[in-house]
C-alpha cells in the first residue's frame, strides 16, 4: 500500500502590481533590496565581475553596492573605457582579495537578516507579553502599573525580602536598620550587636 505524500501548493507567483500599502512596501523593498545585493555579490565572486547598482528606496533614501567600487563602474561606464579610472589609483587590487570580501559580505549580509528576524521575533513576543499584561503585571513597567498593581507588587517585594532574609540567616525582619527600597510602613531600630565571646 503506498501512501500519497501531501501536495502542497508551492511557491506562489507573485503579481507585479505596485503594493498599497506603505509599511508592506518598505518591508518588500528592505527584503528584496537585500536579495539584489547578495546576488549581485555573488555574481562578482563567481565570475569576477564588475558591478555598480543604485537603488533608491520608496522614502527617496539612496542605497548602492559596487563592485571593486560603485564609482569605478560608473567611471568605467560613463568613459566607455575598457580599463577602470578605479585601477590606475588602486594598481595592486588582488582579484582574490576582493572574492573574499564578497564572501564575507555575503556572510555578514546573512547574519544581519537573521539578527533582524531574531529581533522582529523578540519584538512580536514583548507584544504579546504585553497583551497579557493583567497576567504577568509584573513585566510591564512601574511607570505604566496602576494602583492595585503597585500594591501588589509591594507585597510580593517584602514577601520576597523576608524569605531572603530567612533564608540567609542574617538579622530577623524587624531588626532591619534601615528601609532600603522604602516599602515599610514603619521604621524600626537599628538592632544591638553584643560580642558574645
Amino acid at each position: 500500500m503506498m501512501l500519497k505524500k501531501k501536495e502542497s501548493i508551492g511557491r506562489q507567483k507573485i503579481l507585479m502590481v505596485k503594493i498599497k500599502k506603505e509599511s508592506h512596501r518598505q518591508v518588500t523593498f528592505s527584503k528584496r533590496r537585500a536579495g539584489l545585493f547578495k546576488k549581485a555579490s555573488e555574481l562578482c565572486t563567481l565570475c569576477s565581475a564588475e558591478v555598480g547598482i543604485i537603488v533608491f528606496s520608496p522614502a527617496k533614501k539612496p542605497f548602492s553596492f559596487g563592485h571593486p567600487s560603485v564609482e569605478s563602474v560608473l567611471d568605467r561606464y560613463l568613459s566607455r573605457n575598457n580599463v577602470s579610472l578605479a585601477h590606475t589609483h588602486q594598481p595592486h587590487e588582488n582579484p582574490t582579495a576582493s572574492c573574499e570580501l564578497n564572501v564575507r559580505l555575503t556572510k555578514i549580509l546573512s547574519k544581519v537578516e537573521e539578527e533582524r528576524k531574531k529581533g522582529q521575533e523578540m519584538e512580536e513576543m514583548r507584544k504579546a507579553s504585553v497583551k497579557q499584561s493583567m497576567i504577568n503585571w509584573w513585566e510591564a513597567p512601574v511607570e505604566e502599573m496602576n494602583m492595585v498593581q503597585l500594591q501588589e507588587m509591594k507585597l510580593a517585594l517584602e514577601e520576597l525580602r523576608k524569605a531572603v532574609v530567612s533564608e540567609t540567616n542574617m538579622a530577623p525582619f524587624n531588626d532591619v536598620k534601615e528601609d532600603v527600597f522604602g516599602f515599610l510602613d514603619n521604621k524600626v531600630t537599628a538592632p544591638s550587636y553584643t560580642n558574645t565571646s
